[in-house]
């Protein structure tokens, strides 16, 4: 527990998807999923996200396919009555790097780390949450607080205690279009792959809206 620390207050960043006249930044969504893949997904599946669904936003059909074929999908029963490893096609979900809750915890300190197929809509604040989570980690610990081994502070958390180390540093990942991987450019990219993640079919909504 980190005592008696109440959450800090959620900033409204005021995301440019947001507007009724705009859709997602499909460069920005690009940056977010390759943040997802080289660093969250070692602790966090998407479930509810299969490759199919990256065509036409992050890849093309054709890479979709390679992307799916380089992950191992575990399947099965065989006729033997075993599990086994295969190549990954469109229509599987983006695999879980965790055979089952008990590994994950047990990996991660006792704590569960979420699936974020929905993350962005399973958390009060939404993006605004999600960004400030990923970027208000502190070493200044306030009177009050108090952590228990593996834990860290962080304001935005219920509570201020987090089992997740701070998961981006910069430079973590190198981005092909040749933006600077900073801390806030790669909160900002992969909250803005994990909104898209949450609603896919926003343009589609806000096309239906404009159009009564």
């Amino acid at each position: 527990m980190a005592g008696d620390i109440d959450q800090a207050a959620i900033p409204h960043y005021h995301w440019e998807f947001e507007k009724w006249n705009k859709s997602y930044d499909v460069a920005a969504l690009r940056r977010g999923y390759q943040v997802y893949k080289e660093v969250c997904s070692s602790c966090h599946g998407m479930r509810f996200l299969c490759y199919r669904h990256l065509i036409g936003i992050i890849f093309t059909e054709k890479q979709a396919k390679k992307e799916a074929k380089n992950a191992l999908i575990e399947d099965g029963p065989d006729e033997n009555g075993e599990m086994y490893l295969r190549e990954g096609v469109l229509t599987d979900s983006v695999p879980a790097p965790y055979k089952n809750d008990n590994a994950a915890r047990a990996a991660n300190n006792g704590a569960l780390p979420p699936d974020l197929s929905l993350i962005a809509g399973a958390r009060v604040g939404g993006p605004n949450y999600l960004f400030s989570l990923l970027t208000g980690y502190s070493d200044e610990v306030p009177p009050g607080a108090t952590l228990e081994p593996g834990q860290y502070f962080n304001p935005f958390m219920l509570g201020g205690s987090i089992s997740m180390p701070p998961p981006l540093q910069d430079g973590a990942v190198e981005y092909p279009d040749g933006t600077p991987a900073t801390v806030t450019q790669m909160a900002a990219d992969v909250t803005q792959f994990l909104q898209w993640a949450y609603w896919r079919n926003m343009d589609a909504s806000k096309r239906t809206g404009m159009s009564w």
